[in-house]
């Protein structure tokens, strides 16, 4: 009989760093031991979004996302079936997406900011983190993110950040925070916490042989 994967789900607002600490973790593991689902790759196309009463598209509320077809997803790996996606490029015209292949794997990682939201996926879950970081620090990092890596002016980050970021994560993030098996503060730095995840990991991968 194949042993259910283990999966583990890692959410946190914008800003907090949770795409680092996921990266940084999947940098201490192969392939063969760890698959990484990340939501932002189920968005919805452009067109589809809210717009706010402003015009301006809102990109962060749980309907932005193909919330079945990611759950779908989550059960062809845990049925053994590979999951091939494209690429979300953020609306950038000038990238081109590529077609991703996820391999099944003895870890899954679901990782996205409605992930403890959408329950049908973290009902799935058996073990929860959540990335944490004070609201001035991700504001900070969310505007160097934003003007740096994707060129958006400031007004727009900040207006986006107040009306959008801030209340959705107030409203769909933040109350699962209390139920999480780790709570991660990355004020400053996450490294005892990624530290104690990636033990706890390798821990489970010896279990799972």
């Amino acid at each position: 009989m194949i042993q259910k994967p283990f999966i583990i789900g890692i959410s946190g607002g914008s800003g907090s760093g949770k795409t680092t600490f996921v990266k940084e973790l999947a940098n201490n593991f192969s392939k063969d031991q760890v698959c990484i689902l990340s939501q932002d790759n189920y968005y919805k196309p452009r067109e589809e979004q809210v717009t706010d009463k402003t015009g301006e598209k809102n990109f962060d509320l749980p309907e932005s996302f193909k919330e079945q077809e990611y759950h779908d997803d989550v059960l062809k790996l845990l049925n053994g079936e590979d999951v091939v996606l494209k690429e979300y490029v953020y609306n950038n015209p000038l990238a081109e997406p590529k077609l991703i292949t996820y391999k099944p794997a003895p870890i899954i990682i679901i990782e996205g900011i409605f992930v403890f939201h959408f329950l049908d996926v973290s009902n799935l879950m058996d073990f929860k983190i959540f990335i944490d970081a004070d609201e001035h620090i991700k504001l900070i990092r969310r505007i160097q993110r934003d003007q740096i890596e994707r060129n958006y002016p400031l007004e727009d980050v900040l207006y986006r950040y107040q009306h959008h970021v801030f209340p959705s994560y107030q409203k769909f993030i933040l109350p699962y925070k209390p139920h999480c098996d780790i709570v991660v503060n990355n004020n400053v730095s996450f490294e005892i916490a990624m530290n104690t995840v990636k033990l706890s990991i390798k821990e489970k991968l010896d279990s799972l042989k």
